[in-house]
């Protein structure tokens, strides 16, 4: 890198680097802290792919997020620095302006278990995270969905609401607490967070409680009451999630930036669906996704200067339009755009094929080695294929009311092969691969639906059927009207007559075409076969069509293979509407047995059902809510999958990186994590123990019925026995504690402290450290004044006092001589 531009060495080794601007430099973060992001300062996030695939495939991420709190300093510096390492970097980078609270979901994607946002600043002397650190008191608001995501609040019960989890962190002791509305994947995700924190911010040692709102009290509780004081009142209801439903992601309009004089224009060119022919090399785009993201395509012909103006743009155009200021962005160049932005088009294309083309532009078929299938699931998801089609046939000759009754059946049939069954959802002429090779090449569609027609079935009227495919693999025999403008001199057509088979060979058909024509026709009709050319058509041919017609003459145009990457999403519902969360850069370890998934592959739609998901019923609702709103005009007709956790066909998992077939059996589901909570959570002696030195603390300082809010609870120190904790404030370096055996034996226990209101005012009131009376902690003076001096003084009980927001007390303290 760049060292006149202040731009840090990168390690080529690692795929994600992360950077914290500090006195307007960048200082990096250590991996173990990596998540963590103070709410004052800007960062930088720099993705490279690291497998030899997606380095083939994908582009460079860099982002650059800026915290709620952070200056304008900051901001500046983040945007400058990014632009120089784009710069250095090159462009097969896609830039993300980021916003506290509303990033994108690649950035989530980095970070798992979640995200935690810090209050304040970072000061130089501090650490991002230090292992063993247990001086902490702190309360998380932790939204569990499927990016998970960590926010300090205010240590008090308002803070709290019913819909989601709550994090109370006192060091030695965490608490998770489960809003009454939180689902069981909530309290999961929420707990696997809770873990990481204690695992990398406390070496593992820390005790864990649960607490579940409204169920029973437990000790995790004692403990929470002794922090937070009681709970007074019902809680709220937590607040809705704005989340951008499928409809709105479907509403994309493009517009064309440029320079006209001294004036920018932003132009509007077209709206859903949109082509990549619109994008021009030497110009720059602007693509507004329902105003919940915006794009700027950036061509490579495009000069330098615009390239550099690339979010400025971007923001001016968000300013313009009235949207939110944390609206996200995403810079694309020219050839490196990310996998969502070319979904936002109809087509995206580049060269590709499974099959090769001879110098006679004939083509080579790759022979299928079934083998592989299997022992390789990225070619079967390549191929769309699960094997060869070979096996037994049933329902070839099944009526229409038998495929009804087979098809409201299916669930029963999925029981009887104890939910083993892949459900494929297919619609007539979009089949895919397999389903074709099943028919091994013989597979005939009918119009109509009054009863069978096939071989050894003298016709009435003469039926005219176009040929699809060059192989047991792709051909597909469909009937069409029997009319010459239905021919095309590129196709194979069968016209079958009374006494007659014709086998129609266009000029611009090739070898293959023809062979396969020649097996189909032994299934539609037992009459005598007569080859016709085009050019060469008897009378009795033109006759059996109603006469000569115009009909496409020339070569049909190959169909490029789209260039589209897999994407998982999330699948829920609110208010009625499809609502998804992308997953990128997924893995396996992404499919949670309470989701239900869906994985594009452009081709097909793989819906995965986990094992304890409920809307299971929806889930092919959903599929076809996605096509129907997804903003490149989806084909209906593309074909749903149905997948079951534990039953993954390699057409599936051969578009994960890795799979494990023994991963759901080895893992522990949330209920199996709490109830074996002795290993995991820390044991019921120890939070019982936790309790009763808390208990004891607050009996010391709270007597009888004036206990009234909540006091500051010491800091634990780093002890290998959690059995013993320092309780007492410490007065001129020397503390009063209490040891509590976590046994059942009573033991006696000792606390010397002043007590609670038994000190005037004047021997509090604006005295120094040393001239305080012993015992006297001089971090809470106020404490020890009567209750009716305190209300003469304060205004206000202690009750409410200790209610407050901690900065509060601290300002009223300062300002009445008790700080």
């Amino acid at each position: 890198m760049n060292n006149n531009k202040g731009l840090p060495a990168i390690d080529s080794h690692r795929d994600l680097h992360i950077w914290i601007i500090e006195n307007l430099k960048m200082v990096p973060v250590p991996e173990k802290a990596y998540g963590n992001f103070f709410e004052k300062h800007c960062y930088i996030i720099l993705h490279v792919p690291q497998s030899k695939k997606a380095t083939q495939e994908a582009s460079s991420d860099l982002h650059y997020w800026i915290g709620k709190e952070a200056s304008t300093e900051a901001q500046g510096a983040a945007s400058t620095f990014v632009q120089h390492l784009q710069e250095e970097l090159g462009d097969r980078t896609v830039q993300h302006r980021e916003v506290q609270g509303h990033e994108s979901e690649c950035f989530h994607s980095y970070f798992h278990p979640g995200v935690i946002y810090r209050k304040g600043g970072l000061a130089s002397d501090v650490k991002h995270v230090e292992t063993n650190m247990y001086n902490i008191q702190r309360l998380l608001h932790i939204k569990a969905r499927k990016h998970v995501s960590a926010t300090e609040v205010e240590l008090s019960w308002n803070s709290f609401n019913k819909g989601d989890i709550f994090l109370l962190d006192l060091g030695m002791v965490m608490i998770q607490w489960n809003g009454s509305k939180t689902s069981i994947s909530e309290k999961s995700r929420g707990l696997v967070l809770t873990c990481s924190i204690r695992d990398r911010e406390r070496g593992g040692r820390a005790q864990i409680g649960i607490v579940d709102d409204g169920v029973e009290v437990t000790d995790p509780t004692h403990i929470m009451e002794a922090v937070l004081g009681c709970r007074v009142g019902n809680l709220h209801a937590a607040m809705p999630t704005k989340s951008i439903n499928q409809l709105q992601k479907a509403n994309v309009r493009l517009y064309h930036v440029y320079e006209k004089g001294k004036d920018l224009v932003i132009q509007e060119l077209a709206t859903r669906p949109l082509t990549q022919d619109l994008l021009q090399e030497e110009d720059c785009y602007i693509l507004d996704q329902g105003g919940f993201k915006i794009y700027l395509w950036q061509g490579r012909m495009s000069n330098v200067e615009e390239k550099k103006a690339a979010f400025s743009r971007a923001v001016g155009f968000i300013q313009a339009k009235g949207y939110p200021t944390y609206t996200n962005v995403e810079v694309v160049n020219d050839g490196a755009e990310s996998a969502a932005f070319k979904q936002l088009f109809r087509t995206w294309t580049r060269e590709l094929g499974r099959k090769k083309l001879d110098r006679t532009g004939r083509s080579i078929q790759v022979k299928l080695d079934v083998g592989k299938l299997h022992s390789q699931p990225e070619l079967a998801a390549q191929l769309r294929m699960v094997d060869d089609g070979s096996g037994k046939v049933e329902g070839h000759q099944a009526t229409a009311e038998e495929t009804k009754a087979l098809h409201s059946n299916a669930e029963e049939l999925d029981h009887l092969y104890q939910g083993a069954l892949v459900q494929e959802h297919v619609t007539m002429g979009s089949e895919p691969p397999h389903f074709l090779a099943i028919f091994q090449g013989q597979l005939v569609i009918f119009q109509g639906s009054t009863g069978h027609y096939g071989k050894g079935q003298p016709a009435s009227v003469p039926r005219l059927f176009h040929v699809q495919g060059t192989d047991g693999y792709d051909t597909r025999t469909m009937e069409v009207p029997a009319r010459a403008s239905s021919l095309n001199s590129s196709e194979v057509f069968l016209l079958v007559t009374a006494g007659v088979c014709y086998l129609w060979f266009g000029k611009g058909c090739n070898g293959d075409q023809r062979e396969t024509a020649r097996t189909v026709v032994t299934v539609i009709s037992g009459n005598d076969k007569e080859t016709v050319l085009e050019g060469q058509e008897p009378p009795h041919f033109w006759e059996a069509l109603g006469g000569r017609a115009p009909y496409p003459s020339t070569k049909r145009l190959q169909e490029e293979a789209a260039s589209f990457q897999p994407r998982l999403f999330e699948c829920s519902s609110q208010k009625g509407c499809l609502v998804l969360s992308e997953v990128v850069f997924f893995r396996q370890g992404d499919l949670d047995k309470y989701d239900i998934m869906l994985l594009d592959t452009w081709q097909e739609i793989f819906l995965w059902l986990g094992a304890a998901a409920s809307e299971r019923k929806d889930a092919v609702a959903w599929g076809q809510e996605y096509l129907r709103t997804h903003p490149a005009g989806r084909s209906l007709a593309t074909p749903i999958v149905l997948v079951k956790q534990g039953h993954e066909p390699p057409t599936f998992t051969g578009w994960f990186s890795t799979w494990d077939p023994y991963m759901w059996s080895n893992n522990q589901s949330y209920e199996e994590v709490v109830k074996s909570g002795v290993s995991h959570l820390g044991t019921e002696s120890a939070i019982s123990g936790i309790t009763a030195e808390i208990n004891n603390f607050q009996l010391s300082q709270w007597p009888g019925e004036s206990r009234a809010g909540p006091p500051d609870l010491p800091a634990v120190k780093d002890t290998q026995d959690i059995s013993e904790m320092e309780l007492g404030p410490r007065v001129g370096g020397r503390s009063a504690s209490t040891s509590i055996s976590t046994s059942n034996s009573s033991s006696s226990s000792s606390v010397s402290l002043v007590d609670s209101g038994s000190l005037p005012p004047e021997r509090l009131r604006y005295q120094a450290v040393e001239d305080l009376p012993q015992g006297v902690d001089p971090t809470r003076k106020e404490f020890y004044l009567s209750d009716a001096d305190f209300q003469d003084i304060f205004g206000k009980s202690k009750k409410e006092f200790y209610g407050m927001a901690k900065w509060k007390q601290q300002q009223e303290k300062k300002k009445l001589g008790f700080f």
